[in-house]
């Protein structure tokens, strides 16, 4: 019975990771998607977020498949680690501030779709990497958690941004999150442990190594981000 639970409170707790992890990466995709359908009549904006919301859920299925199987090529999970830990700094230190922008507001349904889709399977490969690294390619987990984080995301639209920036803590859960996971791909990888056996046995201090690289990697970047503004800013003076 004390199995059992424990198995429950580990899925449950994994579906909020992902959902964490989605919502902090998938901010700059409202803002897209609110742009998108800024210019439609209320009526049709309401249809373009639903049938924009089907066909980013699908397409986000089909990518994180193809990733699933990616992850079966040699040393697959550990470059997919790595690029986690990069994902994970950049979420910290840009927080998508550049993501916005270009994106041109359609006058047309199936314009503003289109741009919905399409944006968000261009913007949405780091949360798909994501979360099928958290979950271990779980497929009933990653499915229960982008079936509920999704439509937050697209229907939330601006409130979601402004969730992140009244608390910023959450951008750096969601790179904690990525940080562990991304340590959890790296020291579990089989091609990786046939040529260093015990590398499995760091684990745990891999992962504090990994949460240490992606908190202050992207605490770095954000203030290398910051200077090269005021410089900018100073030059434009």
């Amino acid at each position: 019975m004390k199995a059992l639970e424990a198995a429950v409170m580990f899925d449950i707790t994994m579906v909020l990771q992902v959902i964490l992890l989605d919502l902090a990466l998938g901010a700059d995709n409202s803002v897209v998607i609110g742009m998108a359908a800024k210019n439609l009549r209320p009526d049709l904006q309401k249809k373009a977020i639903i049938y924009g919301t089907i066909g980013a859920i699908g397409l986000r299925f089909i990518m994180a498949f193809a990733v699933s199987l990616l992850l079966r090529i040699p040393f697959a999970k550990t470059i997919g680690g790595i690029l986690l830990l990069y994902i994970g700094m950049k979420l910290i230190g840009s927080q998508g501030e550049e993501a916005a922008r270009g994106v041109a507001a359609k006058s047309s349904l199936l314009g503003a779709v289109q741009t919905i889709i399409a944006a968000d399977a261009l913007m949405s490969m780091d949360n798909v990497l994501g979360i099928v690294g958290v979950t271990n390619n779980h497929w009933g987990l990653l499915i229960l958690g982008m079936m509920i984080s999704v439509p937050i995301i697209i229907f939330g639209s601006t409130v979601v941004v402004k969730i992140m920036n009244r608390f910023p803590v959450l951008i750096y859960m969601g790179g904690a999150i990525l940080a562990w996971a991304a340590a959890s791909m790296i020291f579990t990888d089989g091609y990786l442990l046939s040529y260093f056996p015990k590398v499995n046995q760091y684990l745990w201090a891999g992962k504090g190594l990994c949460l240490l690289l992606t908190i202050g990697g992207g605490v770095g970047w954000r203030y290398r981000a910051c200077i090269f503004k005021k410089n900018r800013n100073f030059a434009k003076k």
